[in-house]
């Protein structure tokens, strides 16, 4: 072989080597290598991958929210819904991921931001959002006080349920009261006597006159248990009214009012009659009517004791089961004297109207010296519960 035969075979794979040199490099990321000759792997690009898929729908409230890094550091994830509020979550030591704790709520649409760093310190960004499912069995609950009203210092704070509550611990987590100045309180779960799920909140002691009370209800996709789904947040404030405290004394036949501590006045009556007594203990004022029509039927009287009262003047409710302090005329020769009704208060028109017009709702009135005590849950009877009981009727 000649020279330039030779010469021209070496400029010929140069020139190949070189071509195939350069198609390598054309296929390989932007990157430098350490040396050496052989190949090596092409490293990953940084990413964030979040999940459920933004623009999901219908996502099951079961459903985990994950974050993902390639090459890069998460600093920050926010997963935010209107209602339920920032979801928690747990943050890999890695910094590679991140997941949900807890369910997610019903029926709400998620915004989810991820910021990390990639390993070359670029700052990287993911915004996504998806909505989950509507819940198919909801509930809220009836409270009371009304916001922004003036009630006594017995009243509690009274929430009933329009669904069975199965994981109550869910529910009673997402309640809470405060007070001004603060108090020593606690939640206590019952039947209400509609036979309804309800919890009421009471301080230690009655409330303080000129006490300020918060009560806030976030329960919006509170999962309380069997696919119940809460639908309802709230914020009630209401403060608390002068000392009004009344006792009826069924031995003395008296019913004696004290406001402030002090004794306004001591009032003859007549309460229950043997085998009609009036509950003992303490009850609350539910509300005031001015004349109601009481039939012995709706609180299943029937046979010689039946009876039919229209236009009963000045009534004053103390519990659900159909207790009041009320004008009773036709036994007007029995006040301070005898006990003769079916289980009221019952006093002169005129000591009657003076009564009603100086109570209010939540005022407490004890009754001592009678027979049964009135249950806690026959209208607003927290007060017959001893703290310690009290205490462990919450769910948690």
């Amino acid at each position: 072989m000649t020279d330039d035969r030779i010469r021209n075979r070496r400029t010929t794979l140069r020139a190949g080597a070189a071509t195939c040199a350069l198609a390598v490099v054309a296929t390989l990321p932007a990157c430098s290598g350490s040396g050496g000759g052989g190949p090596h792997a092409a490293e990953p690009q940084p990413a964030i991958a979040v999940a459920p898929a933004s623009g999901g729908r219908a996502v099951p409230v079961d459903r985990k929210v994950t974050v993902r890094t390639t090459a890069a550091r998460i600093e920050s994830v926010r997963v935010t819904a209107p209602g339920p509020g920032p979801l928690r979550g747990t943050l890999a030591s890695s910094k590679d991921s991140w997941t949900s704790a807890g369910r997610l709520a019903p029926g709400v649409t998620y915004d989810v931001l991820v910021r990390a760093t990639a390993s070359d310190g670029k700052r990287l960004t993911e915004h996504t959002t998806f909505t989950t499912a509507e819940p198919k069995r909801t509930f809220v609950g009836e409270y009371h006080p009304d916001k922004g009203t003036t009630v006594g210092v017995g009243m509690p704070v009274s929430i009933v349920f329009n669904k069975p509550i199965r994981d109550r611990a869910a529910v009673e987590r997402k309640l809470g009261v405060t007070a001004s100045p603060a108090v020593e309180g606690a939640w206590s779960w019952m039947k209400d006597w509609s036979g309804r799920d309800r919890v009421d909140f009471r301080p230690r002691s009655y409330w303080k006159p000129g006490t300020d009370v918060t009560l806030r209800m976030d329960l919006d996709g509170v999962d309380a248990g069997g696919g119940l789904y809460g639908t309802q947040n709230r914020v009630v404030r209401f403060r608390i009214g002068e000392s009004v405290v009344t006792t009826v004394d069924t031995v003395r036949k008296t019913l004696t009012l004290r406001r402030g501590g002090e004794v306004l006045r001591t009032i003859p009556v007549s309460t229950g009659k043997p085998g009609f007594e009036t509950w003992n203990g303490t009850m609350v004022v539910l509300e005031k009517t001015p004349s109601i029509t009481m039939n012995s039927r709706t609180v299943r009287i029937f046979g010689p004791e039946a009876y039919n009262l229209k236009d009963v003047k000045w009534d004053v409710r103390l519990t659900t089961s159909g207790t009041f302090a009320h004008a009773a005329p036709w036994n007007e020769g029995k006040f301070g004297r005898v006990n003769g009704s079916h289980g009221c208060i019952g006093l002169s028109t005129s000591d009657a109207k003076w009564f009603y017009d100086h109570v209010s709702p939540g005022d407490p009135v004890t009754v001592v010296n009678s027979t049964d005590t009135v249950q806690v849950n026959n209208g607003y009877g927290a007060w017959n519960a001893g703290w310690a009981d009290w205490r462990a009727g919450s769910a948690l």
